[in-house]
């Protein structure tokens, strides 16, 4: 659960030109407990390019990619993020080497608990607030859905996502979360 007190998101689009490397290593020294790469627009040669780039940046702390577990194997990365519309959880497990970290995302209990019955090791819950960074994000559930959607599987250590900034982090705890993921923040 360490791992997950501190995610910051790397997009290349949330970037606006910024070298990822370089935002990797300015989180981590920023007390990031792990990275992840989410780059919708890439292919896989250009997303596995940036992985490995994060992860040369990136020292001791893990690096998760998003929706791409053909990226994440190749590369060497801790594990990858698999949101609803991405290779199922059980079937990715198939293809994961031991002590790879799958997690899943969820908005509602229903995909909450398929994630945890598919074998995720995490979930994403969100978005907490409104995000700028998620054209197609839900509507906002914030900390209060995040402890009911999250209580239909309470032995998954939850993250919060979507729109969080420093006010609102300090909610995480008392919400149960084992931490917060930022993109914007």
């Amino acid at each position: 659960g360490q791992a997950l007190q501190l995610v910051v998101t790397l997009d290349p689009d949330a970037a606006a030109g910024r070298d990822l490397a370089g935002l990797a290593a300015a989180a981590v020294g920023g007390g990031a407990t792990m990275l992840q790469l989410r780059a919708k627009q890439a292919g896989a040669r250009e997303a596995a390019g940036l992985a490995l780039r994060i992860l040369a940046a990136a020292g001791s702390v893990p690096l998760l990619v998003n929706d791409r577990l053909d990226v994440a194997l190749a590369v060497g990365a801790a594990g990858c993020h698999l949101g609803q519309s991405d290779l199922p959880i059980d079937a990715a497990r198939k293809l994961a080497p031991p002590g790879f970290l799958l997690g899943g995302s969820a908005v509602t209990e229903e995909e909450a608990r398929r994630a945890a019955d598919e074998g995720a090791d995490y979930l994403g819950i969100g978005p907490i607030a409104a995000t700028p960074s998620k054209a197609d994000a839900a509507p906002p559930v914030g900390w209060d859905g995040f402890a009911r959607i999250h209580s239909t599987v309470p032995r998954l250590p939850a993250v919060g996502i979507g729109g969080i900034d420093a006010a609102l982090a300090a909610g995480a705890r008392a919400a149960g979360a084992a931490g917060i993921a930022v993109i914007a923040a």
